[in-house]
């Protein structure tokens, strides 16, 4: 007697249901993602940035509170990027930040401290560019955040990633259940053939 008509006459069916679960990720999810990784490297580029200004302020020692403004600069927008990996740790000690206007207005301040106290003696050219592209990139991925949160976009984000867990545990325990099947299947075919 064959597997399946041992499947059939246990009542059992013979569809492999680990080829079955396999589902497709959220296309909302994955912009939420994209976007965040965006706005995370523009993060960095501003922490870039602020360290070259800091640098250079302190190297010149003619302003010494410019160095000490973009030092902060620096720590807020590091503060941003683990905004951004939605990190536990970072959201369960700063709950506005699981927000998304928030999240957005913290990115526009940093886009503003970035733009501060540009050099516009024309010494420093290439400083002032890259200062600028990056609070601009910020402010635009701030003005983005507020607006999407302004528009509930965080709430569905939320209701969507936790719906995402719950299919992918439903998932691992279709899986493991297929596999204890098997299992017990091999043990009831080795127990008929002893008999």
């Amino acid at each position: 007697m064959s597997r399946n008509e041992e499947e059939e006459s246990l009542g059992g069916t013979s569809t492999n249901t680990s080829t079955a679960t396999r589902v497709r990720s959220d296309p909302f999810l994955l912009v939420c993602r994209g976007f965040s990784v965006i706005t995370a490297l523009t993060a960095i580029l501003c922490i870039v940035v602020n360290v070259l200004s800091a640098i250079r302020s302190f190297e010149d020692g003619s302003d010494i509170f410019d160095g000490i403004f973009r030092c902060f600069a620096v720590g807020i927008a590091f503060f941003v990027v683990l905004a951004e990996t939605e990190w536990g740790f970072i959201l369960k000690f700063s709950k506005v930040l699981e927000y998304w206007v928030g999240r957005g207005m913290l990115q526009i301040f940093v886009a503003v401290m970035t733009r501060a106290f540009p050099d516009y003696t024309g010494v420093q050219k290439a400083l002032v560019l890259l200062q600028n592209i990056s609070s601009y990139m910020l402010l635009a991925c701030g003005v983005v955040y507020i607006v999407s949160g302004l528009l509930c976009m965080g709430h569905l984000k939320r209701v969507r990633q936790q719906q995402e867990t719950t299919r992918d545990q439903a998932v691992k325990d279709l899986e493991e259940l297929e596999r204890r099947r098997e299992e017990l299947e091999q043990l009831l075919v080795a127990e008929t053939q002893r008999v």
